[in-house]
């Protein structure tokens, strides 16, 4: 037996989060003319992201931020009694997760805006550019390519959280963000979710999705002066 904790948007944002990150390395990282694609892609993990963070207001009981977020206190207590083999689980995120959660859609956050303004030195220019100038652009570009090491690192580290978890716990995190249950025994009735509400994200999305192509498309034209 199973309940269901983790609603339909939450497991289709998480996913699709994941693959729009790995587009975006991809397509910035092989050679050829593979840029807009790139573009596509930061488009993609910033509606995402946006999306997400409204959902921890408005979705169901374990998306929301309120619900699982808990201080520094409470994320140290979490990991020391991790170590000691005494931690208790949780319906939804820990609070270690919980903070690793906050992390990721922190640093997507920037890497998808300053992206917007980025350019590459030779041709290529973010969709907003021609808001800023060249060297405020070199700037926002910096910073751009700085955080991927930082994503990196949190993805690698979340990722290995959750192996760590499947093979010293035996709890599996990953299935239940594919199917939205976990067993029963870990999910007290009173925690489980009835309904995804996904019209709701749906309506979010489409919403965040048309600001950004709203902003895109009355953004100045690109006046290129690199050298």
């Amino acid at each position: 037996m199973s309940r269901l904790v983790w609603d339909l948007p939450v497991r289709v944002l998480h996913w699709a989060l994941a693959c729009a990150v790995a587009g975006a390395w991809l397509t910035q990282n092989v050679e050829g003319d593979w840029f807009r694609y790139h573009v596509w892609c930061g488009y993609a993990v910033l509606v995402i992201v946006v999306t997400r963070i409204a959902w921890g207001f408005v979705g169901t009981r374990h998306a929301r931020f309120a619900r699982f977020v808990r201080g520094p206190g409470s994320a140290l207590r979490h990991a020391r009694d991790l170590c000691s083999g005494e931690a208790p689980d949780h319906a939804g995120h820990n609070p270690l997760g919980a903070w690793m959660v906050l992390l990721l859609l922190v640093l997507l956050l920037a890497q998808a805006i300053t992206g917007l303004f980025a350019n590459d030195q030779i041709m290529n220019t973010g969709p907003l550019f021609g808001y800023v100038s060249t060297a405020r652009s070199d700037a926002l570009t910096g910073v751009h390519e700085a955080l991927v090491g930082w994503i990196l690192g949190a993805v690698a580290l979340h990722v290995f959280a959750a192996l760590a978890y499947l093979a010293v716990k035996r709890i599996n995190l990953i299935g239940p963000l594919i199917t939205g249950h976990k067993p029963d025994a870990a999910v007290p009735p009173e925690e489980a979710i009835r309904s995804s509400r996904t019209w709701l994200a749906v309506l979010i999305a489409a919403l965040v999705a048309g600001a950004l192509a709203w902003v895109v498309r009355g953004a100045p034209q690109a006046s290129l002066s690199f050298f």
